[in-house]
């Protein structure tokens, strides 16, 4: 019997091709490619998670169709490199085991190619300097260097690079493709009136604009024939004010729709006004869910017989269901989401939609492809180890131990549900009587929606494990001597981290002064005039907040608004010019008192700020105390420290990911 959502997964078949649903993974770029821009082992298992899980279709994200000239991530595949189509074959056959279309968004990315990447200015429809240039020149001490306008030859000789490009991927064994024609990269720098300032056939009308995409599509059928699906991505809206608008995009469509079989439908930029526009196509945890739909359901309004697949923070296979069953798209993709729960597709077709695990669009993984490391999800730790756990399975250990657990937060529990997978007998100690840890108090504010959904998952995972043999023990504090009594052979320190409450500030004691995770709970009452203290990621939540409660807020930090960029929230930090929040940078607390408190600000003066409440935020102090106190209550080598506790504090990510890897070594 089949599952309920019924138009999740409906096959369809284009060209002859058959897909066994509606699901795809939008591109994600692993940074596990060679060197020189070649597929690799390491590459293919870790899209394996993918296809395993179930959906139709995988795309690995930002493939350049010449490296030489077009190049903007460390390792990007080079689909002009005559040694590519061997190794595309392990991909191609990869997906194949799994009834899984495994295929490449193709790219060229114009402009957004830095002259010290290929030694030369980059290519585009017109000469121009961008805002990134700019900024690239002003860190490498020269001069900007405006792109080079595509000539005539050079155009007709990358409408061929497009097409040989897709040619090998059908000589290894792919039956489609998808071509990057959004976010700014070069297809949309001809499309965009923004980018393209010609005056030959290539500019001026939407109609002139669209030819260079369209010479690109026929390309690609040239060299693939017909029994090839090429999928086209657009952003359907640029959003920056002299940027493509949704209106002039519903007619390129109309010139597009007769050579592409299904239209991607993005939105934004990525490539220019210092991504300011980013998350139009990459939304963070404070924007809506399925953030983008709208543009495919009108779209599909305008040209309903064109296939159409959305993408934007579609976090689940609920919202799918709807999407595809209200007639606004025809496929769906999702790259975080999967991420997060590569199983996904598998458990919502055996009708168990519970135990999907929520993506937090925390950015984890979007983080790590700047460093460069190969990315990884926050919360699915399998993620980071797809070739050493090939098939994504805990292997059993060779000898059953006893095991404690200490803390019932990310890390403990994570701990906890691969200590079972390991076939160990568990017991959980919490001190208090819930478990989540620090997760409890960052689910509070309303617009957390998705650590909301995580604390949900968290819990719904730890009765799975109690159903599986653990024992949980809440109001339950582990001490020496309780852990000695039990005889334990291995422990795991999950014990969190504690705020910290400088005892020296005069008044940091007095009632109205909370932590604020405790505060926005309702733990204590909070006045009209709030104080916060520290703009780090807690401080600015609860800002952010209060300010949504309607309350006048003042955020003090001690460090430059630079310094608290790279440590605090930035997404938050890209809404303070919305809100009415008053901010004091390189600003140190002195004094609280009853009605008000003393700070000194930058040029050394000091001033008094009015306030009813104060909320402290001034980070997270390891319980190293607690670790010293019970790593010595089970043989030493078997001791694993995890999480904030485990010498500084950290995200879910590290406490996670840190418990994952600790327990499969015991």
């Amino acid at each position: 019997m089949g599952s309920k959502y019924s138009h999740v997964f409906q096959p369809i078949r284009i060209r002859g091709i058959d897909f066994k649903n509606r699901i795809t993974l939008a591109p994600p770029s692993p940074n596990l490619a060679s060197t020189d821009g070649l597929v690799t082992k390491d590459f293919v298992d870790w899209f394996r998670m993918f296809a395993r899980g179930g959906v139709c279709t995988l795309y690995a994200g930002n493939c350049s169709i010449d490296i030489s000239e077009c190049k903007d991530e460390a390792y990007q595949l080079d689909l002009a490199n005559p040694n590519a189509v061997l190794p595309m074959t392990w991909y191609a056959d990869m997906g194949k085991q799994y009834g899984c279309h495994a295929s490449f968004e193709i790219n060229h990315n114009g402009e957004n190619t830095a002259y010290e990447t290929v030694g030369h200015a980059p290519y585009s429809a017109s000469s121009r300097i961008s805002d990134n240039e700019r900024t690239r020149a002003a860190q490498n001490g020269r001069d900007p260097i405006p792109c080079i306008e595509m000539t005539r030859e050079k155009i007709h000789e990358t409408v061929e690079k497009y097409g040989k490009a897709a040619g090998m991927m059908k000589r290894a064994g792919m039956d489609i493709v998808l071509v990057h024609g959004g976010h700014g990269n070069l297809i949309s720098q001809f499309t965009s009136p923004m980018y393209n300032h010609r005056s030959d056939e290539y500019g001026g009308d939407t109609r002139s604009r669209a030819r260079f995409a369209i010479e690109v599509c026929d390309s690609i059928r040239r060299h693939c024939g017909e029994d090839f699906v090429i999928e086209f991505r657009i952003s359907a809206d640029e959003i920056a004010p002299q940027g493509m608008h949704f209106k002039e995009t519903l007619e390129l469509i109309g010139y597009l729709k007769d050579h592409i079989d299904i239209l991607h439908v993005s939105a934004g930029i990525h490539s220019d006004f210092h991504m300011a526009y980013f998350n139009n196509w990459c939304q963070n945890y404070l924007t809506e869910h399925c953030y983008n739909v709208h543009f495919a359901r009108d779209i599909k309004k305008a040209y309903p017989d064109l296939l159409v697949n959305t993408v934007g923070s579609i976090m689940s296979l609920d919202y799918a269901e709807e999407i595809l069953s209200n007639g606004w798209a025809d496929f769906v993709s999702m790259c975080r989401p999967l991420m997060a729960d590569p199983d996904m597709p598998r458990k919502y077709a055996e009708d168990r939609p519970e135990d999907r695990r929520p993506c937090l669009r925390c950015n984890a993984c979007m983080n790590h492809l700047m460093i460069p490391k190969p990315i990884y999800c926050a919360i699915n730790p399998i993620s980071a180890m797809t070739s050493e756990l090939r098939d994504g399975i805990v292997p059993k250990a060779p000898v059953k131990k006893r095991v404690a657990v200490v803390g019932g937060g990310p890390g403990g529990i994570q701990a906890m549900q691969t200590l079972l997978d390991r076939g160990h007998e568990v017991t959980l100690y919490e001190k208090t009587g819930t478990l989540g840890g620090n997760v409890i108090g960052a689910a509070v504010p309303p617009f957390k929606i998705d650590v909301q959904d995580y604390l949900k998952w968290m819990r719904h995972t730890a009765a799975q494990c109690q159903d599986r043999g653990a024992r949980i023990l809440l109001n339950t504090e582990a001490t020496q001597e309780l852990l000695e009594k039990e005889h334990y052979d291995a422990l795991v320190l999950a014990v969190g981290g504690e705020p910290i409450v400088p005892s020296s500030i005069p008044g940091i004691h007095k009632p109205h002064v909370v932590w604020a995770p405790d505060a926005e709970a309702g733990k204590v009452p909070m006045g009209e005039r709030v104080a916060v203290i520290g703009a780090g990621a807690v401080g600015l939540e609860a800002a952010y907040d209060c300010f949504l409660q309607g309350k006048d807020v003042t955020v003090v930090e001690m460090k430059s608004q630079a310094a608290a960029m790279v440590r605090g929230n930035r997404d938050l930090m890209k809404k303070l010019p919305q809100t009415n929040i008053t901010m004091h940078y390189q600003t140190s607390l002195l004094e609280i008192c009853d009605d008000h408190i003393l700070v000194r600000g930058e040029d050394g003066g000091c001033f008094e700020i009015p306030c009813h409440t104060v909320l402290l935020a001034m980070g997270i102090r390891p319980r190293l105390d607690v670790v010293d106190a019970l790593r010595h209550c089970v043989p030493e080598t078997s001791v694993a420290i995890v999480g904030d506790c485990n010498n500084k504090a950290g995200t879910i990510a590290e406490a996670v990911n840190q418990a994952f890897q600790a327990c499969l070594h015991i």
